[in-house]
């Protein structure tokens, strides 16, 4: 029982095979990148992520055949607007970075609604209001997951997960249904939303595709990673480095105790809904991760490419003192201090290029303990062992770095992206390929295990944190 897996990121759209026994096959991306008009404005063009779905998973389909189910993995909080009638996106999609509502967060908290600008909130109202100031019109608004299935459906269906309508700011705090007050508050219609449908459950049938397959997955990316590193249960917890950094693990059936961010900077999440099972579960986040050997690529010119980082950081054994402070664009979990910037500390004249490319990968692997560290306060958990994905789990200096300063084995996931795999566990367990989440937490065999080797001084890096931040204090004091 075969699985088509539809992977929408920040930077491309992806759709892949997925075999019983958790192989992948057929796979096939295309790039699809969102623009910059401006600092801090992020848009894309939400017609032509949908053209790309259809191309790649008609692809995926022409050359593997039939397939039992689709199971659907998107960014979260991205946010689109569309002609109910026509299905036209009536204006550029937002992406989750995208700033341009900081203003309208600042102006609602002093109202008593604390909602952060990479929410979906704010950006349903600020879309709504280009297009339809008078609220007169029949839309629809929509994170990217409804949009999808819209798109996959033929505009048969209009609904979005709970794991991402968890992180649109717009739910009860149980998790249950929309708020329908924060709602009215904001001026988006109630019925311009989606219908909130399982995570793992029959959806609908995905009519634009041959052969008319049933959706029976659907969730965040974040959330699909955790599921494909089946971490399914209390204990483990995996981080995704891409773009960024995050960390999530399951804690259960009951709800975090914090609201929203907690003391220690870490958010509760939805894990996944599945008929009445809905489980809980925590993020930390680092804003910029992989960002960091994007800049020593693009900006410094000192590595021709991301995989260049793991040769020239080998050709030392250490830093020799150099500390990078991974701080592009603030620091996330535990400080959320918007206003740090990267650092660059303990340079002497006889640091050359493989300390300052170790001292990169070894500061993003500080930031990884940061998170850990974080997640386990929050959580009440030990976490024994660290399961990673995205571009820089390729990267054995950086995974060896994120052993040795977390002091605990890292396991790298067998699929770079597990998004994949979680998205396509969660339709073969509404289709029964797999029968519960006993297969899926057996079904973890990591590519490789990496054992702490030495300590990073964990003490000299608190120290370089507290040096980088603050750097612009207007910035730091925003509370989100």
């Amino acid at each position: 029982m075969s699985i088509l897996v539809i992977d929408v990121g920040t930077s491309g759209v992806r759709a892949a095979v997925v075999h019983p026994d958790a192989s992948i096959s057929h796979e096939h991306h295309v790039e699809v990148l969102p623009d910059s008009p401006m600092a801090g404005l992020v848009e894309f063009d939400a017609a032509r992520m949908a053209a790309a779905v259809l191309d790649v998973a008609r692809r995926s389909l022409g050359e593997h055949g039939p397939v039992e189910a689709v199971g659907v993995a998107t960014q979260r909080a991205s946010s689109i607007v569309w002609d109910r009638a026509t299905g036209q996106p009536l204006a550029p999609g937002l992406g989750w970075q995208d700033l341009r509502t900081v203003g309208d967060c600042l102006v609602l908290q002093a109202d008593g609604l604390r909602f952060a600008p990479n929410q979906s909130a704010t950006k349903f109202t600020h879309l709504l209001g280009l297009v339809d100031p008078e609220r007169s019109k029949d839309l629809c608004i929509g994170t990217v997951d409804s949009w999808i299935v819209w798109t996959l459906t033929e505009g048969a269906a209009h609904v979005t997960d709970v794991t991402n309508a968890a992180v649109t700011g717009l739910m009860l705090t149980d998790g249950s249904a929309w708020d329908l007050q924060l709602l009215d508050r904001l001026a988006i219609p109630r019925s311009s939303v989606p219908s909130l449908v399982d995570s793992s459950g029959p959806i609908a049938p995905a009519t634009a595709l041959p052969g008319a397959p049933m959706i029976c997955g659907l969730a965040g990316d974040q959330q699909a990673s955790l599921i494909g590193q089946s971490c399914v249960a209390p204990g483990p917890a995996k981080i995704t480095f891409g773009t960024g950094g995050m960390l999530d693990m399951v804690i259960g059936p009951n709800r975090p105790s914090f609201a929203g961010r907690s003391g220690n900077g870490s958010f509760p999440i939805v894990a996944w809904r599945r008929g009445e099972e809905l489980v809980w579960g925590i993020e930390a986040i680092m804003l910029s991760a992989g960002t960091n050997v994007e800049w020593l690529r693009d900006d410094l010119g000192i590595i021709d490419s991301v995989a260049d980082s793991h040769a020239v950081a080998s050709q030392c054994a250490d830093t020799d003192g150099v500390v990078y402070v991974p701080a592009l664009l603030g620091l996330g979990t535990p400080r959320w201090d918007f206003g740090a910037r990267g650092a660059l500390f303990g340079l002497t004249r006889g640091s050359g290029r493989p300390q300052i490319v170790r001292a990169v990968l070894e500061g993003v692997a500080h930031r990884g303990a940061d998170l850990v560290e974080a997640a386990e306060a929050d959580s009440g958990t030990t976490i024994a062992a660290l399961r990673v994905d995205g571009g820089m789990s390729a990267n054995p200096t950086f995974v060896q770095a994120l052993a040795d300063a977390s002091g605990r084995p890292v396991e790298v996931s067998p699929a770079l992206e597990a998004t994949t795999l979680g998205a396509a566990y969660l339709a073969g367990l509404a289709i029964g390929t797999w029968s519960g989440w006993g297969d899926i937490s057996a079904n973890w065999n990591p590519r490789t295990v990496v054992e702490p080797e030495r300590s990073l001084d964990r003490a000299q890096w608190a120290r370089a944190i507290d040096r980088a931040a603050q750097w612009y204090p207007d910035l730091s004091a925003l509370d989100f």
